[in-house]
């Protein structure tokens, strides 16, 4: 190990030693728009850090820019649940309207996080559906001409719903029903977990055999028992530890993270300070992507909350413990999503996967032991410890244990977030989001967001479980359910689901890097496929699966195979296994 120029971290042998660079260069884009030679010069200087290592970290995080923006940036969402909502039409008539537009930078972009208003667009950083463009790029406008373009959101206001949210913390009518506090309560009510444990009320082993007992497991995508990860960490025999929230949701189709930040920023923050408390972590932080901006104040205004109630900071609850958090922002990049190229960019490098093991509870950030849960896992970790074990496993369905958060998109009437019991049939949870839009009957479904592989309209009674899931060729993946009507072209829409793995490939191993891009040249706006081409596909597939690092490349080609089997009348997929304790791309 070498030491960093900040006291008490160390940085990885073979890399450049000091903190983090991604944060000085996330504050000049934030303040300026774009990253400026003479601002990279001088950071250069005052980090003494080689130009050519920033410049391989800009090059790298594609929300980095190194030419000044255009007054007015609107970004348009392509991938499929805003392909499926007349996404590409949309797309067309901006087009036609921006084109020309010197005013108005217009890009294609991949998944904005918000499916449930698809499709979906960002006006200088500010988010919202595709109707409301011509009034937020107006409003740009306008604030560029008055000189009120700094700031968050490029000068735009926040929506009113966005605004409760961040005075509140809360911007929903009532509470989840996952939620052990009131609606309307405050920090002095809420985190009563954290202060049991803290005052020595609740036992720290007690804790991590109550996440055992219920059965929890990683909701971010690769299902890991918490308790397990829990008091493998705790086990862990090192000084410093750190603890992570894995806030980076980019996969199309998936949003419940977005809105569980919004909702229940209390519940997320208390299972991330549970979580540090019981390994031993002083130092914990939100990862967040930068899509994020209105939940990323959210999160804040609740941090800032607990420092000022006591509930944070060196004496931690009258404990005598230093408990610190703060929110670390993604400079752009789905590949972020799986856990240790997470961690190789906080550590201030390119975000490229580690080869496992080591896994991040034995070496994680800057080497040091460090639990990594997901926004959802950790949200789920207060009501569990409050209401017992038991409790937690009677919600379920069946054999499921506990409720389950579902980002529901595509061909529904009313896309959004829904929490259930898990093990809830795949028909009924698309029931409760109102059905298929317009009448149609099912055509396809992707259970577990983009990378889980398709299942037919014959599989609806299919328990939403992990277990279950994997039974039947798919995953439950990133809780994110898409709805593709019957008539709509599965092909392409798994070419669509194709593009976003390709674009999204860190490059790092060749499988996934070479292996996406003959795929998607191959497919790329066909509608069938003769024999000859199905086993080229059926070919790539494989060895992307069982060759590539992480679990981008091992599922990127999956869904189009399962669509593939669909067309034959076969089983939708061969099963999508994962290493143990990985997390999936997406979390």
């Amino acid at each position: 190990m070498t030491r960093s120029l900040v006291p008490g971290v160390e940085a990885r042998a073979g890399k450049f030693p000091g903190p983090s660079l991604i944060p000085a260069l996330n504050a000049i884009q934030a303040r300026l728009g774009w990253l400026p030679r003479e601002e990279l010069e001088e950071l250069a200087r005052e980090s003494r850090r080689p130009r050519y290592e920033i410049e391989g970290l800009i090059s790298f995080y594609p929300h980095f820019r190194t030419t000044p923006p255009a007054p007015v940036a609107l970004h348009v969402c392509h991938d499929l649940p805003c392909a499926l909502r007349d996404g590409g039409e949309r797309l067309a008539e901006l087009r036609e309207r921006y084109g020309a537009d010197a005013d108005v930078e217009l890009v294609e972009v991949s998944c904005l996080g918000r499916c449930d208003s698809a499709p979906a667009v960002a006006v200088n950083e500010r988010p919202a559906p595709v109707a409301e463009a011509d009034a937020l790029v107006a409003t740009a406008r306008a604030a560029v001409a008055a000189g009120n373009s700094s700031g968050p959101n490029g000068g735009l206001a926040l929506s009113e719903r966005e605004t409760r949210a961040v005075g509140t913390g809360d911007s929903r009518a009532g509470v989840w029903p996952n939620d052990p506090y009131p609606a309307g309560s405050g920090v002095a009510e809420r985190y009563a977990t954290l202060r049991a444990l803290l005052a020595g009320e609740l036992d720290a082993d007690a804790l991590v055999d109550v996440l055992k007992d219920s059965g929890l497991r990683g909701m971010g995508g690769a299902g890991f028992p918490t308790g397990q990860k829990w008091g493998l960490v705790r086990k862990a025999e090192d000084p410093v530890k750190y603890a992570i929230c894995n806030a980076d949701e980019s996969e199309p189709g998936t949003f419940k993270d977005r809105q569980i930040l919004a909702d229940q920023p209390h519940l997320v923050l208390e299972g991330l300070l549970l979580g540090m408390a019981v390994v031993g972590a002083e130092q914990g932080w939100v990862f967040i992507r930068h899509e994020y901006g209105p939940e990323e104040h959210v999160l804040r205004a609740e941090i800032d909350a607990l420092r000022a109630a006591g509930v944070i900071g060196a004496d931690a609850c009258g404990s005598g413990r230093r408990l610190e958090l703060d929110v670390f922002v993604s400079p752009g990049g789905y590949i972020l999503g799986e856990e240790t190229a997470l961690l190789e960019c906080m550590e201030g490098h390119r975000g490229e996967p580690r080869n496992k093991p080591p896994f991040p509870g034995n070496y994680g950030l800057h080497g040091r032991p460090t639990l990594i849960n997901s926004v959802e896992t950790f949200a789920d970790v207060p009501v569990i410890v409050q209401r017992g074990a038991t409790w937690w496993r009677d919600q379920g369905l069946g054999n499921s244990v506990g409720w389950k958060f579902f980002a529901v998109s595509g061909h529904v009437e009313r896309p959004g977030v829904y929490c259930v019991p898990m093990g809830t049939a795949v028909g009924a949870l698309i029931e409760q989001a109102g059905g298929v839009s317009g009448g149609r009957a099912v055509g396809a479904v992707q259970p577990g967001g983009a990378s889980s592989n398709f299942i037919g309209p014959d599989q609806l009674d299919l328990a939403l479980d992990f277990g279950t899931a994997a039974e039947a060729g798919t995953m439950l993946g990133s809780g994110a359910l898409v709805v593709l009507a019957e008539g709509t072209d599965l092909l392409a829409a798994a070419t669509n689901v194709l593009r976003f793995f390709r674009n999204e490939s860190c490059g790092k191993c060749v499988p996934c890097r070479v292996g996406s891009t003959k795929a998607y040249t191959l497919l790329e706006g066909r509608s069938s496929l003769d024999d000859a081409e199905r086993a080229r596909i059926v070919e790539l597939e494989e060895a992307m699966r069982k060759t590539s690092i992480c679990g981008l490349g091992q599922v990127a080609l999956g869904p189009v195979v399962s669509v593939l089997g669909l067309r034959k009348g076969g089983a939708a997929a061969r099963p999508q296994p994962r290493p143990d304790g990985a997390e999936q791309p997406d979390r």
